[in-house]
């Protein structure tokens, strides 16, 4: 059997792992077993905060409404339920993009949840 010199291999896979650890600081972005271990750690940060910023955006999305709410007269909660019984379904990021760039229009969603709100007897 011939024997196999696998030193292209292995600086390929060396030079790839170097190049994406780019940026880290001290030897996570010089020497390959810091390097990494550094990738991979940050490959599961990728992956885990890929799921956390669609929570977080959701959060901040509430919060503009809410805000935008309460300075004509309703609270979060109450305005999403004036929405499902004025049978609106917009969701909470068009929401909170009405909100924060077009007053008028979400005023006129208010009006419409403050009457759904009113023709089922709710305050």
């Amino acid at each position: 059997m011939a024997r196999v010199k696998r030193g292209l291999a292995a600086h390929a896979r060396h030079k790839k792992v170097l190049s994406a650890a780019k940026g880290f600081r001290g030897r996570s972005s010089k020497c390959f077993r810091p390097a990494l271990e550094r990738l991979e750690r940050s490959w599961q940060y990728a992956y885990r905060d890929r799921k956390v910023k669609k929570r977080d955006f959701r959060g901040l999305w509430i919060q503009r409404i809410n805000a935008a709410v309460r300075e004509l007269g309703l609270k979060y909660s109450t305005f999403i339920n004036g929405l499902t019984k004025a049978k609106i379904e917009i969701d909470r990021k068009i929401l909170a993009k009405l909100a924060v760039e077009d007053r008028a229009a979400f005023d006129s969603i208010v009006a419409q949840a403050k009457k759904g709100l009113e023709s089922n007897g709710d305050k």
